[in-house]
């Protein structure tokens, strides 16, 4: 059900394939059970070719992204995206800090800091997380390495580098680890700078471009019986284009700490956590390529505890105890331009002292019946929390209707303040304090027919709290909406004091065939989600910044309405050759499928990828791997009218990529998208920077990135 890989990635087929995986199987408790490690001895084998985004890696285990920054795409399990998808890094949960989530948390980890990564669609387990309805990404860059010395020495190290031609992409990865037998000392840091890529076409895909740097800290300590770590971590990102947002990022700036302590007893083990991340953000412009004045800052704050405690009933089960606390805080102003009649004279507050606090409790059975069955059951209860205080806008009723297009980068001519002044009224007047309480539970069952047929099944019940943005985005005007919204769309978005919790029942099963010899693999899963109280958006009124046919474009305001969900997968692996002059060459293939849509208007939810094949065959010959893949992405006709979603043709992509490892050194080679084929990219959303150099073509569909000759090298010591 599960397999590693050489570098350690947990690849994890199903649901259930979570516990069995080890991660959370039960534990085989003894007397005097020492608490398990991980002990490297001399240099690690070379796993650090992966640079920059984490997106390489986690596609492989079927997460779709929705495109925003080259740092910062939005995650999206089974046709939901970005907050209902959990992401936990090393187990902390931190929270976007943006009216655009310029800033998830997959942008705060680079791919080389990552040493284990779990992705769990649909029916996860409580203890996974809650707060979701979409699954559970669970990325991981902690793992204390020990000597067998009683000195503090010299343990390892690496450096990697990569380049790519598309976007003149240069990425850098060093790490360095200093170790006793007790004791643990690790550095990983990455930089990432590139420029706007080119689509198939050879055009330039404005605004694109980035920089990043990303670095950590982790100590460790532990005896036969606890270990405690501690991490600490910065990110910095001068600038970062988002091409289908009306701005972009000029900063981000975060740190981070972490405390994790392991403790094993008898016959249970103990497990806490304390987490810390604060960020500074800012968003306006700063290239040729999207201009204008405007300026949006945040300070926003994650604290949060974590502790779970299992408890082993016999050899063959055991039960789960925890106990969370999250508490997420941010302020979201808009400063004021010196000597503007429209953005000023006051800032604009948007959420003022925001708080979202969770409180949860779980508890969670896991048991290996017989040999054929395995049986895992959980309820997880949240108390959810959400206020705002006292916001203001710009001024006191002037009018905007003059304002200057660059500005605002090109978001209307229609507004005006005294709008916003009553709606800030209003908000103010209103209740900005809701609390919600939630009732999470699942059933996890794998069934092993025979050695070589297994089935499993999962059903869970699911919800998630409205986000501060969805509630507390108080702006009505036509500048003010569209400065809210994640979806990449150059609509505006107005927030809903009165939303719902999202509540998902999601029915999951899967049936896994293998070969008596060995040789294929086939899995096959097929789901259904039913959403009660979805936030979906219903339109407000219309506007038209340039007054053109294709340039039209809606205010939305957030709203519950139920919705359908479901979706199948098939995965085949083969070995299809094996020789000792060729090597051994397997074949992998998968195909997707997903739809959703409202229940009331049976339109189709917004960005749903269409039906998607993949088609690989990767050769291993000693030290020399090889790899030939072929993607197929169906033509987009389901789309979302009440966000003018667009249609995207179908198009097929063609991968080629060269590895070779000695003892401490690895090169690769790849050639993406071979044939430099032009394509939208279906999830892309709209490209609002070619907007605004011509307007003649309208919203124009996100291009995909055109042939791209990368080069990576890795040194291990």
């Amino acid at each position: 059900m599960v397999y590693k890989s050489k570098t350690q990635k947990t690849y994890l087929l199903s649901p259930v394939a979570l516990f069995i995986s080890g991660v959370l199987s039960p534990f085989a408790f003894a007397d005097d059970t020492p608490l398990e490690v991980i002990e490297v001895h001399g240099h690690a084998q070379n796993k650090h070719l992966a640079l920059g985004s984490s997106e390489s890696l986690l596609s492989d285990l079927g997460v779709d992204f929705s495109a925003a920054g080259g740092v910062s795409n939005l995650p999206i399990l089974n046709g939901l995206m970005d907050d209902r998808v959990k992401v936990l890094i090393d187990g902390a949960d931190v929270t976007a800090a943006c009216a655009n989530h310029m800033n998830p948390p997959l942008s705060y980890i680079s791919a080389n800091q990552i040493t284990s990564y779990n992705v769990v669609a649909g029916v996860s387990p409580v203890s996974a997380g809650g707060d979701n309805i979409a699954g559970v990404i669970s990325v991981n860059s902690i793992s204390p390495q020990y000597s067998d010395k009683s000195e503090l020495d010299w343990h390892s190290g690496y450096v990697s580098a990569k380049y790519s031609s598309v976007d003149n992409g240069r990425k850098l990865g060093v790490g360095a680890r200093l170790a006793t037998d007790k004791f643990s000392l690790n550095y990983q840091g990455s930089f990432s700078d590139a420029d706007s890529y080119e689509d198939g076409n050879g055009d330039v895909v404005l605004d694109t471009l980035y920089r990043a740097q990303n670095h950590s800290l982790t100590a460790a300590m532990r005896d036969d019986k606890q270990q405690l770590v501690i991490k600490l971590t910065h990110q910095k990102i001068p600038y970062q284009g988002f091409a289908n947002q009306y701005m972009d990022m000029t900063d981000n700036t975060s740190y981070g700490a972490i405390a994790q302590y392991k403790r094993s007893f008898e016959n249970s083990e103990l497990e806490g956590q304390v987490n810390w991340h604060s960020v500074k953000h800012e968003m306006g412009f700063f290239s040729e390529e999207k201009t204008g004045m405007m300026r949006m800052k945040t300070d926003a704050q994650d604290i949060s505890t974590q502790l779970k405690w299992r408890i082993a009933l016999d050899k063959n089960s055991s039960i789960l105890l925890g106990q969370e606390y999250y508490n997420y805080s941010i302020d979201d102003w808009w400063p004021g331009i010196e000597g503007s009649t429209m953005m000023g004279p006051n800032d604009y507050v948007n959420i003022n002292n925001g708080k979202r606090e969770r409180i949860t409790a779980f508890a969670e059975y896991e048991s290996q019946i017989n040999t054929k069955l395995w049986l895992n059951a959980g309820v997880r209860i949240e108390s959810i929390n959400t206020q705002a205080g006292e916001v203001q806008s710009y001024n006191d009723g002037m009018n905007m209707s003059m304002m200057d297009m660059d500005d605002i980068s090109s978001v209307t001519m229609s507004d005006t303040s005294t709008d916003n002044t009553i709606a800030a009224q209003n908000f103010n007047a209103g209740d900005r304090h809701k609390t919600d309480t939630i009732v999470d539970a699942n059933l996890l069952i794998n069934y092993q027919i025979t050695n070589y047929d297994e089935l499993q099944f999962g059903l869970a019940r699911k919800n998630r709290a409205p986000n501060l943005y969805e509630r507390y985005s108080w702006g009505v005007s036509n500048m003010a909406t569209t400065m809210i919204g994640w979806y990449g769309d150059g609509n505006g978005y107005i927030g809903n004091p009165d939303l719902d919790v999202e509540t998902a029942h999601t029915l999951s099963a899967t049936y896994i065939k293998s070969a008596k010899d060995d040789r294929w693999r086939l899995s096959t899963n097929v789901w259904y989600t039913d959403v009660n109280d979805y936030i979906d958006a219903d339109i407000v009124r219309s506007f038209n910044s340039y007054d053109l046919d294709n340039t039209a474009r809606n205010i939305l305001q957030f709203t519950n309405v139920d919705a359908i969900l479901y979706g199948a997968k098939i995965d085949l692996t083969v070995n299809i050759y094996e020789s000792k002059d060729l090597g051994n060459w397997q074949l992998h293939a998968n195909v997707t499928n997903t739809r959703g849509k409202r229940d009331d208007t049976n339109q189709p939810l917004y960005q749903i990828k269409p039906l998607q094949t993949q088609l690989g065959i990767s050769q291993q010959m000693g030290r020399f791997e090889n790899a030939l893949t072929w993607q197929w992405v169906d033509t987009k006709t389901r789309v979302d009218n009440n966000r003018f979603e667009n249609q995207t043709d179908s198009y097929s992509l063609v991968n080629l990529s060269s590895k070779a490892t000695w003892d401490s050194l690895t090169l690769s080679a790849e050639v993406s998208n071979v044939f430099d084929e032009y394509y939208q990219l279906p999830l892309g959303g709209v490209s609002i920077a070619a907007l605004k150099q011509d307007s003649s073509n309208g919203f124009e569909q996100l291009a995909g990135q055109g042939r791209s000759f990368n080069v990576s090298i890795s040194y291990a010591f």
